[in-house]
């Protein structure tokens, strides 16, 4: 998200096609516009990544997408820290400060792992931080979102785009979505 922050990437782990194709593409889409630099979604999950894929292209980057036959290899060979998502870690309160220092002033990439189906126990071993966002069954794509804005403190709310073919004009009522380069254009409904 910012230059000179180390990377925050976001690896999906585990895909239920037909079941999980909408979570896992809306994992993907909330990585992009919260902040982080990157998603791994599984092999199996190619739908995925080409929605984001052309999100990015028509609304702006950076941001990349890619598959991973191998996350578990992923997640063990990263270099870095790894913060897992669940309901079961510590409170996302309790640890961010540490985990925000570790990523902003001790320079460590982090990957952020969010599961789908049943995590395997050895993701909880290799996790750095096993973080709550509440220990209530809810969304991972709501405990992705409030994790990176924690992780970026707002910050990832002012982003700019680079590249972009459409930007959302915000307004009180009603919706615009023009080109970059135009002024006062009337609404539309494109999205």
């Amino acid at each position: 998200m910012h230059d000179d922050e180390p990377e925050a990437a976001v690896l999906r782990l585990g895909h239920r096609p037909g079941r999980d194709d909408r979570m896992t593409t809306h994992v993907g889409l909330t990585a992009r516009a919260l902040g982080a630099d990157r998603v791994w979604f599984p092999d199996n999950a190619g739908q995925s990544l080409e929605t984001v894929a052309d999100i990015t292209d028509r609304f702006g980057g950076p941001f990349e997408a890619d598959l991973t036959d191998s996350p578990k290899a992923l997640l063990r060979e990263w270099d870095g820290r790894v913060v897992h998502l669940t309901m079961y870690g510590e409170r996302v309160q309790d640890v961010e400060t540490e985990i925000r220092r570790a990523h902003r002033d001790d320079g460590e990439p982090v990957l952020i792992v969010v599961g789908s189906e049943k995590v395997p126990f050895d993701v909880y071993e290799l996790a750095d931080w096993n973080v709550g966002v509440t220990n209530q069954p809810h969304s991972e794509v709501a405990g992705l979102a409030v994790f990176l804005d924690r992780l970026f403190e707002g910050e990832e709310l002012e982003a700019e785009w680079e590249d972009a073919d459409r930007r959302v004009v915000p307004m009180e009522t009603g919706k615009r979505v023009e080109s970059p380069d135009e002024t006062g254009t009337e609404a539309s409904d494109d999205g």
